[in-house]
């Protein structure tokens, strides 16, 4: 399990450099976006990675490594986002932004931790394409609540699916950084 924290940790190391990098040349531009387009733009880079895992072979030269970075990345922009609600202007100064990173970046890893106890890491068993279709259905689950404008029955809500969102690219990036 210790091991598994250094993992996370270094894993997020490697995606926050990546956000403050891209704040740096964008600013936070995202703040734009509607939590429905964050949901979108996780859905064409989870596709991208199924297109990528079903062919083989991509013709942009950027891997299936960077778009779970992506993923992480903009599954905290959406957690951001459901917190701050869209603004019309990049209206958040860097330390607020990087505060709001790390602060969704620890929750995940203690929902990561907590889940990892209960379920004896069986994630370490499974295969990277299973957490890109699992990904695909938690981006077509978030669809349908965002349909039902978050009125679900016994469902958890949309920050509940960014969060595993999150972890299942995690997972990915860990076998990819450490291998099987």
């Amino acid at each position: 399990m210790k091991e598994t924290k250094q993992q996370f940790e270094h894993v997020i190391a490697l995606c926050r450099d990546l956000f403050v990098k891209k704040l740096h040349d964008y600013g936070a531009a995202w703040r734009i976006m509607r939590p429905s387009s964050v949901t979108d733009q996780i859905f064409i880079k989870a596709n991208r990675i199924r297109s990528i895992e079903t062919k083989g072979v991509a013709l942009v030269d950027e891997g299936v490594r960077s778009e779970f970075i992506a993923i992480v990345n903009y599954g905290i922009i959406g957690l951001i986002q459901l917190e701050k609600g869209y603004a019309e202007t990049d209206d958040l100064s860097v330390d607020e932004v990087m505060a709001l990173y790390d602060r969704y970046a620890q929750s995940a890893l203690e929902l990561m931790l907590a889940k990892n106890h209960d379920y004896d890491e069986a994630w370490r068993s499974m295969r990277i394409t299973s957490y890109t279709d699992l990904i695909l259905m938690k981006i077509y689950r978030t669809k349908q609540i965002e349909l039902l404008s978050g009125a679900t029955l016994v469902s958890e809500g949309v920050d509940a699916n960014y969060m595993d969102m999150i972890n299942y690219s995690v997972f990915g990036l860990i076998k990819l950084e450490f291998g099987e």
